[in-house]
């Protein structure tokens, strides 16, 4: 068992060095997790929609693909950093939108930023962090943040929203667009799960619930309810009438709909992602679908993703298959149970330091000489 000693938890009596040298992947902060966070909690944050298929393929998909690394290259020097709508970060790396980090660690979205800050990435902050887009803001001074909106039925609390953002510094809106309801999740439904008394989420105060949202057991103790089922494309251009921040559209699946976005002027990128597993069950992996996304939209548009990334060849393969960078969620959360701000950056530079091997073992200098040559389906060697 743990126990909090110096607001660090600690297996006994082991130090933090010796908790740190047994953490040697994204795995075992998952295993960490796994074993210590109320169940509860663990199974909110682990969960994904009806038998969960999406969910578990979001990683199966990966370990489908394979790499055809090139040798002989002088891979001596390498930089791993980008830039993210014109805004540096020193590996493209980021930390996707999570709600309810304060489940896993006190003041758990303060500790994400500071730790995605420190690493020089991004951090897409939620709606329902359970810090303020304000208090984020100015406890991680000078790092990255984009802000996940919901587009509220009550538009003028969703501009105010908006308003706040702007103020406290954040470079983009990251805009959910797979939530117009919510996903059957079955352990938060046996669970009756809700928001512990000890916590609350600040961005929501003052927003008032609809009858038939108030009735939903999910709406995390904020008294309303992300989604709106009327949401459509008019609604994206008013966001860009109010705002001059860029707007990225989080949950598009399809070519089609990523068409479409490029004539939407305020859209300036995509980020793939099925929301973790947790909407529609039976959509595919975001693996699957980003190369449909970046043929479509070609160099118009920025393209993400989230979903599954656990490794460094993970995100080798994803920015292969044409991702400028890709986003994680779970895994900051796993850092997060294990060591709050320094357990994110653990995380983060885990992954940091294995997308640095395998592009050396792949003959990649820098993320723009990751190349769609470089990875492959399965099958691509089952004709030999």
């Amino acid at each position: 068992m743990y126990t909090f000693a110096g607001g660090k938890r600690k297996y006994n009596n082991d130090t933090t060095d010796e908790m740190s040298s047994r953490m040697v992947c994204v795995a075992d902060f998952e295993e960490y997790a796994n074993e210590k966070l109320a169940r509860t909690y663990k199974e909110y944050f682990s969960s994904g929609a009806d038998q969960c298929q999406t969910l578990k393929e979001n990683a199966e998909a990966f370990k489908r693909l394979r790499i055809r690394p090139r040798f002989l290259r002088d891979v001596s020097c390498r930089d791993l950093s980008t830039t993210l709508l014109g805004e540096k970060v020193d590996f493209p790396v980021g930390v996707s939108s999570t709600a309810l980090q304060g489940l896993a660690w006190p003041d758990g979205d303060i500790c994400t930023a500071r730790a995605a800050a420190q690493l020089h990435s991004c951090m897409i902050v939620s709606t329902y962090a359970n810090n303020s887009v304000e208090e984020i803001s100015a406890a991680s001074p000078g790092g990255l943040k984009w802000f996940q909106l919901y587009i509220m039925p009550d538009r003028p609390f969703t501009q105010r929203l908006v308003r706040r953002a702007e103020a406290a510094g954040y470079k983009a809106l990251v805009v959910t667009v797979d939530l117009p309801v919510v996903g059957k999740r079955y352990p938060d439904l046996k669970n009756r799960f809700h928001l512990p008394p000890h916590l609350s989420v600040p961005n929501l105060q003052g927003l008032q619930s609809s009858a038939s949202q108030s009735n939903d057991e999910r709406n995390y103790g904020s008294g309303a309810s992300p989604e709106d089922p009327a949401l459509c494309w008019k609604d994206i251009d008013w966001l860009s009438s109010i705002t001059n921040l860029p707007i990225i559209l989080k949950g598009i699946l399809t070519a089609e709909d990523a068409g479409i976005a490029l004539d939407h002027p305020g859209v300036k990128g995509i980020l793939v992602s099925n929301h973790g597993g947790r909407q529609l069950d039976g959509v595919p992996a975001t693996i699957e679908v980003l190369p449909e996304i970046v043929a479509a939209v070609g160099e118009r548009l920025e393209v993400y993703l989230d979903g599954g990334v656990r490794t460094g060849t993970d995100v080798l393969k994803a920015l292969a298959l044409g991702a400028r960078a890709v986003f994680v969620g779970r895994p900051a959360i796993w850092g997060l149970a294990y060591n709050g701000e320094d357990g994110v950056a653990e995380v983060l530079k885990i992954l940091r330091n294995e997308l640095d091997l395998a592009m050396a073992l792949s003959g990649c200098r820098c993320p723009a000489e990751i190349k769609h040559p470089l990875v492959v389906r399965e099958e691509y060697y089952s004709k030999l």
